[in-house]
């Protein structure tokens, strides 16, 4: 006999029989501590369950509740009664009514046998990790903590209050240095002993009863002034989400438990049927293993940023009103296209043909959404309703990049949209934004209406892009950004497309061979210059001349040739 086991229950007590039977049928004597807010005919008939195993007994009942003196008492209690019962006991192993063993009993207790003057528990002081939760680190041991944090929140937060603001320390006994670690630990006959007959004990025990969450410091404390060889390491694989809650496990991490090789885990969903009859049950396949809770590491810090950041462009509930929590704005790249459409009168099929890309045309546009193929409804059944677009238009760029990803999305934009994704786009590493500004001019040179109008709103529209642009412009902007004023694209504009497009990054690219049809500019340069007349100046067009020939109508040049 080499392994006592000291286990706290309060819940689920037909399992915790079953694991009693498994401690108890490998020779390990137990000994139990039930909550005292157990019903006592619940108590009786734990107690009769296992009445017929005779290594096994009951401590003095505590009264048990999170973050208070109960639970260490509890512990105290079951210990001194293993040490005093079972003399042939050298390693205590305090466990919980919800933890399960992963490895035949043999295995823990061979493992202990290399080990017999080595304790395991974790112990380290609160500068040196980052456990603690609630943002108490040091102060749980200077501050008194009379209240329950969980029934009495309020009254728990005044007095910590009151207590800074008077600076009600309290002193730290001579001779410790408070130190903090998992509750679940495996200690020798020596140390244990050493520090439950400390003649200072009532001292310390005092001490620990106002400090906060005392089960995860007592005996991690303590043992720093008695052990000889501490491994500060629990032997129990426990994990902890973000808020400092345990992680429960089910059916489906029995692959993951296995891989662990510890000898214990913690905390096991009652009713995972398939995990108690395959560790229960098992031969042993890991005799000799070092536990290593390290391997599975990598999945719990996934599995808690997933639950704290979420997936890029996906959004939840406790995420979604806070801006800045949403771990990105959108799922995938898109590209927006402002001018294009106005400059060049097939841009949308050509994209399409020359990028194999989905391509809609304005899908901010005032009157409506302009999917591809200027569909009613498109992919997750988005309609094309302007007022369920803008009833909250950041989440429809979003559920339409969510609900096509895989599948590049382009579109239109320009001043004459809605602009509520402005800065939206403009923020969004996965944007991809092409400006021709001033290009929204092109329209209103070929509406043929009444000057006034066209001047008044060429002011209007020219207003809203300025702003647009300034938002591109910004340092907080991180999309990937291109702006060329009508004059300098119409000036070199296969270089400009190639130069989309390879930023585009599409698959089987080719270089560009033939460009969309660009609009007739045939009098727009005197257009702008009647605009200037009218004392409206529109300068986002660049340096564009009065008099010039149309881009589509200018001399190629001469093919070189040999001369022989």
């Amino acid at each position: 006999m080499s392994v006592g086991v000291v286990m706290l229950v309060h819940t689920a007590l037909k399992r915790a029989e079953q694991v009693i039977r498994h401690w108890s049928a490998a020779g390990c004597p137990v000994v139990i501590h039930v909550d005292k807010n157990v019903d006592r005919t619940v108590y009786d008939e734990f107690v009769n369950s296992v009445a017929d195993l005779p290594d096994v007994l009951f401590s003095k009942r505590h009264r048990c509740e999170w973050g208070t003196w109960g639970i260490v008492a509890a512990s105290q209690s079951a210990s001194s009664l293993m040490l005093e019962k079972f003399p042939a006991v050298r390693h205590v192993y305090l466990a919980s009514g919800s933890c399960l063993p992963l490895r035949p009993i043999k295995d823990l207790q061979e493992y202990l046998g290399k080990r017999p003057r080595t304790d395991f528990i974790e112990s380290a002081t609160t500068a040196d990790v980052p456990w603690t939760q609630g943002g108490l680190d040091f102060e749980r041991f200077t501050l008194r903590f009379p209240f329950s944090w969980r029934k009495h929140r309020f009254l728990f937060d005044r007095y910590v209050e009151f207590q800074r603001r008077f600076k009600m320390y309290r002193r730290v006994p001579d001779g410790i240095v408070p130190h903090m670690g998992s509750q679940w630990w495996c200690l020798t006959r020596q140390t244990l002993s050493a520090i439950l007959e400390d003649p200072d004990r009532g001292v310390y025990d005092a001490y620990f009863k106002r400090v906060w969450i005392p089960d995860e410091s007592y005996f991690q404390t303590l043992v720093r002034l008695y052990s000889q060889n501490i491994e500060s390491r629990s032997l129990t694989l426990s994990k902890f989400d973000y808020q400092g809650k345990p992680h429960i496990f089910y059916d489906d991490h029995l692959q993951l438990l296995r891989r662990s090789d510890c000898f214990v885990a913690r905390k096991i969903w009652p009713d995972a049927d398939r995990l108690y009859e395959n560790f229960l049950n098992e031969e042993n396949p890991l005799k000799g293993a070092e536990p290593n809770p390290g391997k599975i590491d990598r999945i719990f810090a996934k599995a808690v940023e997933r639950r704290t950041r979420g997936r890029a462009g996906l959004f939840m509930q406790s995420r979604l009103p806070r801006a800045g929590h949403e771990n990105g704005f959108t799922s995938a790249p898109y590209s927006v296209f402002e001018g294009f459409a106005d400059l060049f009168e097939d841009f949308e099929p050509w994209l399409a043909r020359m990028t194999g890309t989905r391509v809609h045309g304005r899908l901010y546009s005032k009157a409506g959404v302009e999917f591809e193929g200027r569909q009613k409804t498109f992919s997750g059944a988005m309609s094309s309703n302007a007022k369920l677009r803008d009833h909250h238009a950041q989440s429809f760029l979003i559920n339409l990049i969510w609900n096509t990803r895989g599948e590049r999305q382009c579109f239109q934009f320009g001043p004459a949209d809605s602009q509520f994704v402005s800065w939206d786009m403009a923020k969004d590493p996965n944007a991809q934004i092409s400006v021709i500004s001033g290009a929204w001019a092109i329209p209103l040179f070929q509406s043929n209406r009444n000057f006034s109008e066209i001047r008044a709103e060429a002011a209007e529209l020219q207003r809203i892009e300025s702003e647009h642009l300034e938002a591109l412009r910004s340092p907080w902007a991180k999309a990937r950004i291109r702006i060329w004023t009508l004059a300098d694209f119409i000036e070199t504009p296969m270089e400009a497309l190639q130069t989309v497009l390879d930023e585009m990054g599409a698959k089987n690219l080719r270089r560009v061979t033939e460009a969309p049809k660009m609009a007739d500019l045939n009098g727009f340069g005197q257009f702008l210059q009647n605009l200037k007349n009218q004392g409206m100046h529109p300068y986002l067009m660049g340096d564009f001349p009065t008099e010039s020939s149309p881009v589509n109508d200018r001399p190629s040049r001469r093919k070189p040739y040999l001369v022989r």
